[in-house]
């Protein structure tokens, strides 16, 4: 298994080229380009979340508690109403991640188990996705987009120092399969895991105008941006 000093300097060089390059090749804007490659970077160490002690995890949830404030600043603003409000909410959001959200992490979940997964990846993309606020689908995707990349990196590498080389052959150790999965060996893990991916993807298909809105009864127009040019060369 990779140790953390890994994930931290590949998902940090992956950050790096893929922020550079949505503004280099896509034309995005340097801000959302930098915000990217953060994204990416603090997405590399996030299936450390379900490690129980140690540096690392408390290096994690720090990082992740600031970015997610940080991230739905503009949700916040847009719920409070002011800034002061929104400043406040953050704060509460940070401390609510970093300390209640450790608390439980280490109560229900096991290290190896469904956070390292491909669905558990496709959870912290979604949810880039949704927290991102944003007129522009193609910022939104490029948002989550680097979670993605930053999450499995972390599955990835994992899995390719599982494969040992003992000087004759190669084999495979015992956390062999472990990351780069669908499924997890417990029930009760799988079908929240599984809830947690439909849930997120029905919202995101509500965003997108492909499903229609319960609440408003309509479609929203996010969709319809799509076909136009990149907002963020406006």
């Amino acid at each position: 298994m990779a140790g953390y000093r890994e994930h931290i300097s590949v998902s940090g060089v992956l950050g790096v080229f893929y922020g550079v390059g949505s503004v280099l090749v896509f034309g995005f804007s340097p801000v959302q380009g930098a915000l990217a490659g953060i994204l990416t970077w603090v997405a590399g160490m996030l299936p450390d979340l379900d490690s129980q002690t140690g540096k690392p995890v408390r290096e994690v949830s720090s990082l992740f508690a600031a970015m997610v404030p940080l991230v739905m600043m503009r949700h916040l603003i847009g719920w409070a109403g002011d800034t002061e409000t929104a400043v406040l909410l953050g704060v509460l959001t940070y401390a609510l991640i970093r300390y209640g959200g450790s608390m439980l992490l280490a109560k229900v979940s096991v290290h190896r188990g469904m956070f390292h997964s491909i669905p558990a990846l496709l959870i912290a993309a979604e949810v880039a996705y949704l927290g991102y606020k944003h007129d522009s689908i193609y910022v939104k995707l490029l948002m989550a987009g680097g979670v993605a990349l930053g999450f499995f990196s972390h599955l990835l590498l994992d899995e390719v120092y599982s494969v040992e080389w003992t000087g004759i052959r190669l084999r495979l150790n015992k956390a062999a399969g472990s990351a780069l999965k669908y499924s997890g060996k417990k029930l009760v893990p799988n079908v929240i895991t599984y809830a947690l991916l439909t849930l997120f993807t029905y919202a995101i298909l509500i965003d997108v105008g492909l499903i229609q809105d319960p609440v408003n009864n309509q479609r929203t127009p996010l969709l319809q941006h799509a076909t136009e040019e990149l907002p963020a060369r406006q």
